[in-house]
């Protein structure tokens, strides 16, 4: 199955100049969706991991599921403010300003082998920062993993990790 031609291009979103690939006519796909999960799982399962982390919001779509499939535990990383409880934080740079992650404070176990996820890995600055967070609660990041990535931004040569992708897209 060919999953390019399940991804939609929208031209000047969410600004003037970015083309944006939108997965929600893959997500409409019950066939195409199983066969992305059904790929990814492959890619992953021979890093062993024990959790599953999905990046707000899309990356909760692939987790999820992934996480499901395998048998394994998931949990998310959100903006500020966004998850219940105690959270640990993780602040960082952004071309013009900051950021900042979060992660409930009990996701994730001392030694835990995680996987990171998402939907698309453009320069690697959000799924950097989540690895860093991983790292910073004690978790040991293996891979990551995106449906999309952009060709020619660097993304991956960011992660320091193995980082699997379905689909490349020049950016």
């Amino acid at each position: 199955m060919d999953l390019a031609q399940h991804i939609r291009t929208i031209p000047d979103f969410p600004k003037p100049g970015i083309l944006f690939y939108d997965i929600s006519t893959l997500l409409a796909h019950p066939q195409a969706w199983a066969y992305c999960i059904d790929n990814l799982a492959a890619l992953i399962a021979p890093h062993k991991p024990d959790l599953l982390i999905g990046i707000e919001s899309r990356g909760f779509l692939t987790a999820a599921p992934l996480a499901l499939k395998l048998g394994l535990g998931f949990a998310m990383v959100r903006k500020e403010g966004k998850l219940p409880g105690n959270t640990i934080q993780y602040r960082y740079d952004l071309e013009y300003g900051s950021d900042l992650l979060e992660i409930q404070s009990d996701a994730i176990k001392p030694g835990q082998r995680v996987v990171v996820l998402d939907d698309l890995l453009a320069t690697g600055g959000t799924l950097r920062a989540t690895i860093d967070l991983v790292r910073k609660v004690k978790g040991e990041p293996v891979a990551a993993a995106c449906i999309i990535e952009l060709d020619g931004l660097g993304g991956r040569d960011e992660l320091g990790i193995p980082c699997h992708t379905l689909l490349q897209f020049p950016a």
